[in-house]
Formats: C-alpha cells, structure tokens, sequence
C-alpha cells in the first residue's frame, strides 16, 4: 500500500506542476506585449507627441471689393493652429445679410499659363503652423448681396472638423491694396 501510495503520490504532482508551467508560457507573451505597448505609449506620451487638441484662431481677414458689376468676390484669413493636433477647416458662413453663399477654393496652376480656381472639401491647418489664404492659394470664394465701400467691415465664421466655430471680421479692400 506504501508503494503505491507513494506512486500515487508522485504522479499526482508532475501533471499539476506540468499544467502550471504551461500556463505560465502562455501568459508570458502577452504580458510582454503589454508591457511593451504600455512602454512605449508612456514614452510617447511624456515626450509631447500623444499631442494636445487644436487650438485656432483667426485674424487678418480681407475681403476683395468687387470690380465693377460683378458681386463674386473673395476673402482671405490667417488661420493659426497653436494647439498639438492638426484640424480642417470645413465651411465658412456668415451671419451679414450682405454676403451670400461662400465655398472655400483652392487655385491651382495648369502650367500653360492658365490658371483656376477649383472648389474644395477643406482645407487642412497643420498643428503649430498658420494657413495664410491669399489669392495665389486657398480662398473663400463669396457673392455679396448688398453694395461694400473700402473700409467697410464684414463678419464671418469659420468652421472646423475638431474645433468649435471661430469669428473673425474681414476688411473691404480693392484689389492690390
């Protein structure tokens, strides 16, 4: 009885010490991998990269005085984006009366000596950086519904994927100035 006993009891520990062994292998992997993740968004988070939102403003709006009969025209902001994210801006409105439908429009270059204005989605605004809208690159393009004078001061808001509205006022300018 003793001997078997005895080999009783030495088999009943090889196999549970067995499962336990094997079991601590398969957690293994995982825990290293997780513990790399971990790591490695640590390190990504303490040096700045996991970013902070976007942060816009806007300022420096322009507003073309329309050449003679014409009502189409085109405005022009510096958007800066001083947040860790970069945003989009998506549509441009205004609350005046005086000015109609707007769409952002991007020119662009044919290489043949005729340019043109193409209509565009958004327009990104890099993190850290600024977007200054010019003729030569990205606009908002406008109809006015009512007559400016130079000098006259026009309200607009700029709308962004991430961030909330911004409004910015533009200046009436004549083209050139």
């Amino acid at each position: 009885m003793t001997g078997a006993s005895s080999a009783g009891g030495r088999g009943g520990p090889r196999p549970a010490r067995r499962r336990v062994g094997e079991a601590l292998s398969a957690a293994i992997a995982p825990l290293a991998a997780c513990s790399v993740a971990l790591a490695g968004l640590t390190v990504w988070t303490a040096s700045g990269a996991a970013g902070s939102p976007p942060r816009i403003a806007a300022g420096n709006g322009r507003v073309f005085l329309p050449y003679g009969n014409s009502r189409d025209t085109a405005a022009f902001f510096e958007v800066t984006n001083i947040g860790g994210g970069e945003d989009r801006l998506t549509k441009v409105t205004s609350p005046s009366d005086s000015v109609g439908r707007t769409m952002l429009s991007r020119h662009e270059s044919s290489g043949r000596g005729a340019d043109t204005m193409r209509m565009t989605e958004s327009v990104r605004v890099p993190a850290g950086a600024t977007l200054a809208m010019s003729p030569f690159d990205v606009s908002v393009m406008t109809r006015m519904n009512s007559r400016w004078r130079a000098g006259e001061v026009v309200p607009f808001v700029l709308h962004f994927r991430h961030s909330a509205p911004v409004e910015v006022l533009a200046v009436v300018v004549r083209p050139g100035s």
